[in-house]
């Protein structure tokens, strides 16, 4: 017998890794939208802090659900997939998922770690974190770039995760996509 317990239903998902799905792609799908817009706000206009408070914000709340997420996904084995499932659709299946997960754990650490370094800090919802680390321009810009690079490495992710649940869907009609459906 496993140590892991498994869903009642063996064939789909629990529920809270159902909700912990959902709010965290909905918050990510979000936070990208929120960040591509931000960028491009010239510096000295009104409001422009806004739009970064709130990313930030957004960005600690996510990275907290997806350490709540990833806790869950270790202590609570998934659905297996479909035995008709070949061997390499598995094997891209949990490679993508795998990078997904680590995209999930690299975007807000190095977003986390960007704002960490400038004098402004993180605020969460208005509320001051505990600023770790000191103004350094060349960290700042350094842990920067690699999240702007984790995020078109997440965007891909994301699109061939869409497209592959949506294969199941109306391709396959293998019951995989409902798996994860509350």
């Amino acid at each position: 017998m496993s140590a892991l317990p498994v869903t009642a239903d063996k064939t789909r998902y629990t529920l809270p890794a159902i909700g912990l799905h959902w709010v965290i792609a909905l918050l990510i799908i979000g936070m990208l939208c929120l960040g591509y817009y931000m960028v491009g706000i010239p510096k000295g206009i009104p409001g422009r802090a806004v739009y970064f408070n709130l990313h930030k914000s957004l960005g600690v709340l996510a990275g907290a659900l997806i350490l709540l997420r990833l806790g869950w996904r270790l202590a609570h084995r998934p659905p297996p997939l479909p035995r008709a499932t070949s061997r390499p659709m598995a094997r891209a299946a949990q490679w993508s998922h795998g990078l997904l997960y680590l995209c999930m754990l690299l975007q807000p650490a190095t977003g986390f770690l960007s704002s960490s370094f400038n004098k402004y800090g993180i605020k969460f919802f208005g509320l001051a974190l505990p600023n770790w680390a000191w103004e350094d321009k060349h960290l700042r810009e350094l842990f920067m770039s690699y999240h702007q690079s984790i995020a078109i490495a997440f965007i891909a992710l994301i699109v061939i995760h869409v497209l592959a649940a949506c294969k199941h869907l109306l391709i396959d009609r293998d019951r995989i996509f409902g798996r994860m459906l509350p």
